[in-house]
């Protein structure tokens, strides 16, 4: 008696246009089975005039590389980027050990916005919609020492803006305003309203 008759149409395949364990985990915690695609964007190839041009500009560059392959085809395509602004500088992943302990020291006791930049091709359509979500980042007040055992876990060199909401460095956080996905690398709410500009609902893909 016109109970949900969608429930019976096939799940929308959903790809994940970034190799971030962290994204995925996000996606498959919101009830998603993401296929995981690396798009083999240049990054540092890729300049703009601000940290959310520029999360935006890396996030549409790779999921526009993705959605073009054949594999990806009929797929909805998802690629994402997270940029953190410090004093209107944008600061993505350190180059090296010695930076990450040089940011967290100039980061600790104030702080910052992380800025991502989500976009979602349907490939089965050509359509594109991308936006970005901001979140207010307080830091704390972490010694030098554990700076520096923070850096030497590694874990600050493969992440935007050398700390993680989710991992090693949440005790240096003092809190955040807006989305915690968000600052981990991918904004649930933010993608919904994404999918919805593609007349696809969320639940849709849930696997």
């Amino acid at each position: 008696m016109g109970r949900m008759a969608h429930t019976n149409a096939p799940r929308r395949r959903l790809v994940l246009a970034s190799q971030s364990p962290a994204r995925l985990g996000l996606l498959r915690q919101a009830g998603m089975a993401p296929e995981v695609i690396v798009s083999g964007v240049d990054e540092d190839a890729l300049d703009a005039p601000t940290p959310g041009e520029l999360a935006l500009l890396l996030a549409e560059a790779k999921a526009g590389a993705v959605a073009g392959r054949p594999e990806a085809a009929g797929a909805l395509v998802v690629g994402c980027d997270s940029v953190l602004e410090l004093d209107g500088r944008p600061l993505g992943k350190p180059t090296d050990a010695e930076e990450a302990a040089a940011r967290w020291k100039d980061m600790r006791g104030r702080a910052g916005v992380l800025v991502t930049g989500h976009c979602v091709v349907d490939t089965a359509t050509g359509r594109r919609v991308s936006a970005t979500a901001a979140t207010t980042v307080r830091f704390g007040e972490p010694s030098d020492e554990e700076i520096a055992a923070y850096v030497a876990s590694g874990e600050p060199l493969h992440v935007a803006g050398a700390f993680t909401l989710d991992g090693r460095s949440a005790p240096f956080v003092d809190g955040i305003e807006g989305d915690h996905g968000n600052v981990i690398g991918l904004s649930l709410p933010l993608l919904r309203r994404l999918l919805a500009e593609l007349c696809v609902s969320v639940t849709e893909l849930w696997a």
